[in-house]
């Protein structure tokens, strides 16, 4: 018999099981005896049979499958989360189907990814309009932003506490004795530049202090490379700078030490965000904040998955707790300042 040819029937005859015995033993979570499955097994070998997963897709109307939309994965933030995103969904019997889009396509890009029967939505350094985001909330798609939040959308969010992040980085900055504190900001229309920067600035005012100098790296390796060289441009330069990203930091640490020859942090501290695990590493050893990427993770697929079992669509925001992870890049307050400073809670989401 050819093996295009076998079907779930021709396995049910050999296995003399029911078809539907077949069909369970193929099934996720379905229930079926260890030696029902064992018989099915050793006929679906025998004949070369596999299971269409598109053909029981259209069955059953589950396709199981979740769309994920990116606009990069230069941030080394972003490949970590799409593996342990994927590791997860598939460990709930769902499929990752990965889609990339660029600035001002992601309308489109969310149509094509409708077309494939996704179940569900993950939008991670990407967004979509509110007419679109209504029409998958009306159809019961649950669209969640990783990363992300758009108070306009009927979709759910899952973030950090950048409010509370850009707080300790501020107050660790001028608690150590810094003065001229510059902001390299990533994009200027991304809700985690947005409260990275305002949590900055805010804490910097209720200690009489502001920003002494603020450029745009636009979250890319190379124009962080531009931001640093114009804040240390004219005869004045910074003694602190917080950079909006982890992958921003680390150009902006290349560009003073390989090009301007100053020490980091004798000279210039610099202060990331992300925690990604290159910032561990000892050639850079970067202090930074650290987004809880796990639990953000937990967090938006059990969200997707309660919306998508319920078929209902709940929009939920979850912010969690923000921390500091000391290393090696920035000068530090007295054990006491710092104590205070590191262990500002934050707000931990109930999903």
């Amino acid at each position: 018999m050819a093996k295009d040819s076998v079907t779930s029937g021709d396995v049910a005859r050999l296995a003399n099981v029911s078809q539907a015995a077949v069909s369970r033993t193929f099934t996720p979570g379905a229930s079926v005896s260890d030696a029902t499955r064992e018989r099915v097994l050793a006929a679906a070998t025998e004949l070369g049979y596999r299971p269409n997963a598109l053909a029981r897709a259209m069955i059953s109307g589950r396709s199981h499958l979740i769309a994920v939309l990116l606009a990069y994965l230069d941030n080394q933030f972003y490949p970590i989360v799409i593996e342990q995103l994927s590791r997860s969904l598939q460990a709930r019997g769902y499929q990752v189907l990965l889609f990339m889009t660029d600035p001002g396509n992601q309308d489109q890009m969310v149509h094509k990814m409708l077309q494939f029967q996704v179940e569900g939505i993950v939008m991670a350094s990407a967004t979509m309009s509110s007419v679109l985001a209504r029409e998958c909330a009306d159809t019961g798609i649950p669209v969640v932003l990783f990363n992300r939040y758009v108070p306009s959308l009927p979709a759910s969010s899952v973030t950090s506490d950048n409010l509370l992040g850009g707080r300790k980085v501020a107050q660790l900055l001028a608690g150590s004795g810094h003065r001229r504190i510059a902001f390299v900001a990533g994009a200027e229309d991304s809700s985690t530049n947005r409260d990275r920067e305002s949590g900055f600035t805010a804490a910097l005012a209720e200690i009489g202090q502001t920003v002494w100098r603020r450029t745009v790296g636009g979250y890319t390796f190379e124009g962080a490379a531009r931001a640093a060289r114009s804040l240390f441009a004219g005869s004045e330069h910074p003694d602190a700078i917080f950079v909006a990203n982890d992958h921003m930091a680390f150009s902006v640490i290349d560009v003073i030490r390989g090009e301007l020859g100053l020490r980091i942090p004798e000279d210039v501290s610099i202060i990331g965000y992300d925690d990604v695990p290159e910032a561990g590493w000892g050639g850079y050893r970067l202090t930074t904040v650290k987004q809880p990427g796990a639990a953000m993770i937990a967090v938006t697929v059990k969200m997707l998955i309660d919306q998508i079992e319920a078929r209902k669509v709940i929009q939920q925001d979850a912010v969690l707790a923000a921390s500091l992870v000391i290393r090696a890049t920035a000068r530090l307050p007295d054990a006491r300042t710092l104590a205070r400073i590191a262990g500002e809670p934050g707000q931990v989401p109930d999903v």
